[in-house]
């Protein structure tokens, strides 16, 4: 019975051994640090390399911060690296949420679609502004149109949407891309 007593007085002991306030610091200056590490590792991806060394060093500026508070006095107070923790787990959640809302990049739309259909889809995305590449192919029971939309990321859906509105059955295939060169329309140079 006092075996009980003491496990769960060490518990409460750990749990209580550092004020909440600088728990909640932790926590929260870890989220941060690793969305902008999150964040910096993706823009350098997409070519945004200016961005990205702005966001290292705040990143590495809190790190050394966070880490040390944390390091300092973990025996007596091992509850500060499990909040450690738990920050790392939702800075990674929410850099990676930040990253989907920003939409950094562009991406090339495959569409592969009939013919008939192919040549409403190219005309109507011409009209948008979009550039459309167009090539003939041969599925396995009829001709198709091949139909290739470089875009920004953030018009992805936007794009896919008006596809679907078009022919419901065409195969999209959406890939990340990190070179640019043809066709991409003045007023969306402006707007990137």
């Amino acid at each position: 019975m006092n075996g009980g007593f003491f496990v769960w007085d060490k518990l409460i002991e750990i749990f209580t051994a550092v004020p909440l306030w600088e728990l909640a610091l932790i926590f929260f200056a870890k989220i941060v640090e690793v969305t902008m590490g999150t964040l910096r590792i993706i823009l350098i991806n997409k070519g945004y390399r200016k961005q990205g060394v702005i966001l290292s060093f705040i990143e590495i500026v809190l790190w050394v911060f966070v880490a040390s508070r944390v390091i300092n006095g973990i025996t007596e107070a091992p509850i500060k690296g499990i909040v450690y923790s738990l920050g790392f787990s939702a800075g990674v959640y929410t850099g990676s949420r930040i990253e989907s809302w920003l939409a950094f990049g562009r991406v090339l739309v495959q569409i592969i679609t009939s013919g008939s259909n192919g040549d409403e889809l190219t005309n109507t995305l011409r009209k948008e502004g979009y550039g459309v590449t167009t090539i003939n192919a041969h599925g396995k029971d009829d001709d198709r149109l091949v139909l290739m939309v470089y875009t920004d990321r953030k018009k992805k859906a936007q794009v896919i949407k008006r596809i679907q509105s078009i022919d419901s059955k065409a195969m999209i295939v959406i890939n990340d891309v990190s070179t640019m060169g043809g066709y991409f329309s003045p007023w969306r140079q402006l707007v990137k």
